[in-house]
């Protein structure tokens, strides 16, 4: 793992409403998430995981602070700069998917290729080889209706693969599987580590948590704790 960091927040907040209504989604975070590095983030619900997730790859604005990746400065670029740097750089896999119903499972996936420039060919190559890495070269003309909640959770990961980000941001990745569904996704991201993919994974299932190089606990808006892991030493059997 290189010692380059891809991912960097200072001092990063996030406020909401005045006064004594003002609540502080996320308070003065600091983190550095370096290339090929899985960091896990956990802590009960409300604690502003979510939203530390939304600002690290600009989803959201954040009220103070400041965010990096790849050595530049992501928090005060333009709208068009970031839904750039959204579309080429950062990818997000969500708890519910988030697919288009009414596109199959490679046009899922190739979405993403071709809206970060790719020609309509090399997008469906890649859209093609990364289904038949996950398995599901057989299932790819198929829509999401048609597909198992492990299933359509992979199209989503290949379609977050599919324009070669620097970092894939996931929120709760398993949190709409079953528990065998669970368990393809949890040899995903064991994958996706091993492969040297930088992730940065919201969870509350403390084995996607196992495959992390790095974990923290947060607790009302900061990060309060954290644990170095051996990183993807998980047992899938169990």
């Amino acid at each position: 793992m290189s010692n380059v960091v891809d991912m960097r927040a200072r001092g990063l907040r996030k406020e909401y409403g005045k006064g004594e209504g003002l609540v502080r989604a996320v308070d003065g975070v600091d983190l550095d998430i370096v290339n090929g590095e899985t960091v896990a983030i956990m802590g009960p619900s409300g604690c502003g995981k979510s939203t530390l997730l939304h600002l690290l790859g600009g989803l959201d604005r954040p009220s103070g602070g400041e965010v990096w990746l790849n050595g530049r400065r992501i928090d005060d670029i333009s709208e068009k700069a970031l839904a750039r740097m959204r579309r080429t750089d950062v990818s997000y896999v969500f708890q519910s998917f988030h697919l288009m119903e009414e596109l199959t499972a490679v046009e899922n996936v190739e979405l993403s290729a071709l809206l970060a420039g790719r020609s309509p060919r090399a997008a469906r190559r890649r859209a093609e080889e990364l289904l038949d890495q996950l398995g599901l070269a057989g299932r790819s003309r198929f829509l999401p209706s048609a597909l198992s909640g492990g299933q359509r959770q992979r199209v989503a990961v290949a379609r977050a693969l599919s324009n070669e980000p620097l970092v894939v941001l996931a929120d709760e990745p398993t949190g709409n599987l079953d528990s065998a569904a669970t368990l393809d996704v949890l040899q995903l991201f064991k994958d996706l580590h091993d492969a040297g993919q930088t992730l940065v994974i919201v969870t509350h299932d403390a084995r996607i948590a196992a495959t992390a190089d790095r974990k923290f606990s947060m607790r009302d808006g900061a990060l309060v704790d954290e644990a170095r892991l051996p990183g993807a030493l998980i047992r899938l059997e169990d």
